[in-house]
């Protein structure tokens, strides 16, 4: 019986038997599920990486009984990674916040919204295909999204802000990139509030001596014997007290070798080594940028990628991933580089760094990878927001749990009341106040003064700023419109979510009562890793003829998420810590299996 009791067998069960028969059908008889065996084994599986996915994993592992070692670089202090840090965002399909918000879903359209947003074009029906099973990953993710996944996390405690978020509109045709309706579930709690009840599982396990913390390891080389992997070997790094985030010490004070019959891999990705961006960066985005700003911690180094296909793992879709086009200079830095990136609704007016309005889909809220595009078609590495003080303050979120403290402590209440009293948020305010991108001014030239100081060059005539300000200005004064934007806010509107919490009413940038003018200088901002590491559904480690490497298994963002990249080209947000929590259950079930 399914998570809504009707007592049909999934898609999604029916894909992962079917999958798992396919590969098993490719290896010689018997050998499809066989756990090596290991002498001297000093726990049932290893686990590489804190992050979200290998608590999870870890927590599968222990219920069933078995002894794991987690390890991790990084001291006690940075267990949950890369998730603590996240705004909390959870994509549900046909969810109880939706349809109280009169919201219609169903699987079928998340499906074609999620096709029609990947672009899987490399081989998603050839079994040798860098897109074979990240196809198949997305129709397992999607099944999960529609049925127990709410319900699962729900049993845990976790719970949502009830009003949905409407993350990567598209903006252009139907079968096109985007979210045909809202999707985005904000957790209460943020990214803490999603790894909590993980943290708890595996802390409680090591209370019963099921879970070992090997924290300060740092893992050089998986071990491999006979062809299968058996362990891993590495470093034992010094002790350190940097605080959750911050870089820590990479001086190494002795060696360790550690062996189980099975490892999984859930390091994450490289999206805070930009040396690691650049070298993977797209030939379709031109040149890699010269200046980023970086949205994870340094600890998110993509070392295990290259040290998994050492030991012979497939690597694909190198050159996906997800970096933002809307990021800030951190005021208060955490980690190098530090940037945050704002979630806008689609009011404000976005520019090229020379002063040109871009076109659709160069909207806020509507297409990150075809912004991107529009961005690195200009030849620079900025862009800039041109609002003013009414939109600010009430469309402006910025992600990440340390800019959200309302929602962060579970104050859904305050949270609310930030949203809906049209008053600039703290956090916001403090990076009007302090953030090195902002330029506030009471006219134009003055406004455009300013941006041009900021990036030592006059690239922006203000003449021509307010001509195209102007021109948008007086399509808002009619019901008909041949602005793209303009119709895109009036959809805004007819949703009650943005309407009371995310979207400003219609009205005149250069309107004086809703002043004073802003301008912010956007970044691009490094973030996720969809290529990766490819994997059944199952979680095991493909080799590059298609075949489980035995012993070897890996989940969250170092497998693209799931198969080697189940996202495609782009995202429809909510679906990075969604897709962490379902492939480290996958991999961690089917460990335990392994080593029954």
């Amino acid at each position: 019986m399914d998570s809504r009791g009707n007592g049909r067998i999934s898609r999604r069960s029916v894909l992962i038997t079917g999958g798992a028969a396919a590969v098993s059908a490719a290896l010689p008889a018997g050998a499809a599920y066989a756990a090596p065996t290991t002498s001297g084994a000093d726990a049932d599986a290893i686990v590489v990486g804190g992050g979200l996915a290998g608590l999870v994993a870890t927590a599968e592992l222990a219920a069933a009984g078995r002894k794991v070692l987690l390890l991790d670089q990084e001291p006690e202090a940075s267990l949950g990674g890369q998730a603590f840090w996240s705004l909390g965002g959870l994509f549900f399909i046909d969810s109880e916040e939706q349809r109280l918000a009169g919201i219609s879903d169903s699987l079928e359209l998340a499906r074609a919204d999620w096709f029609g947003n990947a672009g899987f074009d490399r081989g998603p029906e050839d079994p040798l295909g860098e897109d074979y099973w990240a196809a198949r990953w997305a129709e397992a993710y999607l099944e999960f999204a529609a049925e127990e996944k709410r319900a699962w996390l729900h049993g845990m405690g976790v719970r949502w802000v009830p009003i949905v978020g409407w993350a990567e509109r598209g903006g252009q045709l139907a079968d096109g990139p985007g979210n045909s309706v809202p999707r985005f579930h904000l957790t209460l709690g943020t990214g803490p509030g999603v790894v909590e009840p993980f943290e708890k599982k595996v802390r409680e396990a090591a209370e019963k001596g099921l879970v070992s913390f090997r924290f300060r390891h740092q893992v050089d080389e998986l071990t491999v014997t006979n062809g299968a992997v058996d362990g891993v070997r590495g470093g034992v790094l010094e002790p350190s007290d940097a605080p959750r985030g911050t870089p820590s010490s990479r001086t190494r004070i002795g060696d360790f070798e550690l062996h189980a019959p099975v490892v999984i891999v859930t390091s994450g990705g490289i999206g805070g080594n930009q040396d690691l961006v650049r070298q993977n960066w797209p030939d379709r985005l031109g040149a890699p940028p010269k200046r980023m700003v970086t949205g994870v911690p340094a600890h998110v180094d993509g070392r295990m990628l290259a040290i998994s296909e050492r030991a012979g793992a497939r690597l694909v879709n190198r050159d996906r991933m997800w970096h933002y086009t809307e990021g800030l200079v951190n005021h208060s830095p955490i980690w190098p580089e530090h940037g945050i990136r704002v979630l806008a609704a689609p009011s404000s007016l976005w520019f090229d760094a020379r002063g040109r309005r871009f076109p659709n889909p160069g909207i806020p809220s509507y297409d990150t990878l075809g912004t991107l595009q529009l961005i690195k078609d200009t030849g620079y590495d900025h862009s800039w927001f041109v609002l003013n003080q009414r939109i600010i303050d009430k469309e402006f979120v910025l992600s990440g749990s340390e800019q959200n403290p309302e929602l962060t402590r579970k104050d859904l209440a305050g949270y609310l009341a930030s949203r809906l009293l049209n008053s600039t948020p703290p956090p916001v305010k403090a990076f009007l106040d302090r953030g090195e991108d902002f330029v506030v001014a009471k006219t134009v030239p003055e406004l455009v003064a300013g941006m041009n100081r900021l990036v030592g060059s006059d690239l922006v005539d203000a003449a021509d700023l307010e001509r195209q300000i102007t021109a948008r200005d007086r399509q808002v004064d009619n019901n008909f419109t041949k602005d793209d934007q303009i119709m895109g806010i009036r959809n805004s509107l007819a949703y009650s979510g943005d309407l009371l919490a995310r979207t400003t009413p219609l009205h005149k940038i250069l309107d004086p009562a809703a002043g004073p003018l802003i301008a912010i200088r956007m970044n691009i901002l490094t973030r996720k890793t969809l290529g990766g590491l490819q994997t059944d559904l199952s979680g095991r480690v493909l080799d590059e003829r298609a075949a489980p490497i035995p012993g070897l298994y890996a989940a969250g963002e170092v497998s693209g998420f799931g198969g080697g990249g189940v996202h495609g080209y782009r995202a429809l947000e909510g679906t990075f810590l969604g897709g962490c929590l379902f492939s480290g259950r996958q991999a961690g079930r089917a460990a335990a299996a392994a080593t029954a």
